[in-house]
């Protein structure tokens, strides 16, 4: 079963000098994603601000660390050449898999970079960016993050937000909606010609947190066209404290809500890959296609191939051709 995942934070290893072909630990590296049966995987470069970069001990500005973070990445594909290249269309992704290869899509995690400029979204659309997470977890240009206090999570999208999302439709970006408040994912599914995705966010049903979405917002991402890649982390699954622990079974009873409300055509995968500190039952990306097994048993093989790659494929040819 070929795997499509909306979302990993892989490139921040990168950054720090690992190589996609070496990596043994963490959740992803170049020989796990052939033995998962990785069709395409999405890197997304995450711009670590505030408490965030501290952690992560980045000194640069947003805009020095997106440009390194870039250079690493494409320093990766080139090492990387005979078996995973970028992609920046469904077609590619499809022509990449016809010829034996993998397909890399590149994503952005905060639109911080972007400073309230659109020629920036321009300079994204050029290296290859084709999906864009407005916000992360603070306030930038073009809006504010999700949150646990409901006059925050209120907060619409800004007017540079509008026109951002208006300029992504045109480009051909897809509109990521996890991290957005609730007020701007609205704003979103108002404003947005084209389907829109929250690459790793799961249901609210079963996890109430700000950073899941409620029943109405899987209707309206179903709504547009899009898809919400479900998130592998535990504590969006469950209530993880004490057992950090994502099992297969978790991930379908997401998947199943997402189907049952939105349709079939909804749900899809987005792990978070080395951006959570799960322990998964299937261990990492190699051993994807356990979860794949417990995704057919539950839905059949052929609307398990729609959520493993059939309906992110679909929703990105729609929006990024």
């Amino acid at each position: 079963m070929k795997i499509i995942d909306l979302h990993c934070d892989t490139i921040m290893r990168f950054y720090a000098g690992a190589h996609l072909a070496e990596l043994t630990d963490g959740h992803i590296g170049l020989s796990r994603l052939r033995a998962g049966e990785c069709m395409a995987q999405c890197f997304a470069i995450f711009v670590p601000t505030g408490a965030a970069a501290e952690r992560h001990g980045v000194s640069e500005t947003p805009e020095e660390y997106f440009q390194t973070a870039y250079a690493a990445f494409q320093r990766e594909l080139a090492r990387c050449a005979d078996s995973i290249r970028l992609s920046r269309s469904a077609a590619e992704i499809l022509a990449n898999d016809a010829a034996g290869y993998m397909s890399a899509v590149l994503t952005a995690e905060d639109g911080v970079t972007l400073a309230g400029r659109l020629e920036n979204l321009d300079d994204y659309y050029e290296k290859g960016v084709r999906m864009v997470a407005l916000t992360w977890n603070y306030e930038n240009s073009l809006g504010y993050p999700q949150s646990r206090d409901a006059a925050q999570n209120r907060l619409g999208l800004k007017p540079f937000g509008i026109a951002a999302v208006e300029r992504m439709n045109e480009l051909g970006i897809a509109v990521d909606v996890s991290h957005l408040s609730e007020g701007g994912f609205w704003d979103v599914a108002r404003v947005s010609r084209k389907p829109f995705v929250a690459s790793h966010s799961c249901c609210r049903h079963y996890r109430d947190i700000a950073r899941n979405l409620s029943d109405a917002q899987l209707r309206a991402v179903a709504e547009s066209g899009g898809v919400v890649g479900v998130n592998f982390a535990a504590d969006f699954l469950h209530d993880a404290a004490g057992d950090p622990f994502t099992s297969c079974e978790w991930v379908v009873k997401h998947l199943r809500h997402m189907a049952d409300v939105g349709g079939m055509e909804l749900p899809a995968l987005g792990s978070d890959y080395d951006g959570i500190r799960s322990r998964m039952e299937w261990k990492d990306c190699g051993g994807a296609q356990m979860l794949a097994e417990a995704i057919v048993r539950e839905f059949g093989a052929s609307d398990a191939e729609k959520i493993c790659s059939g309906n992110a494929l679909r929703a990105l040819r729609d929006i990024i051709g």
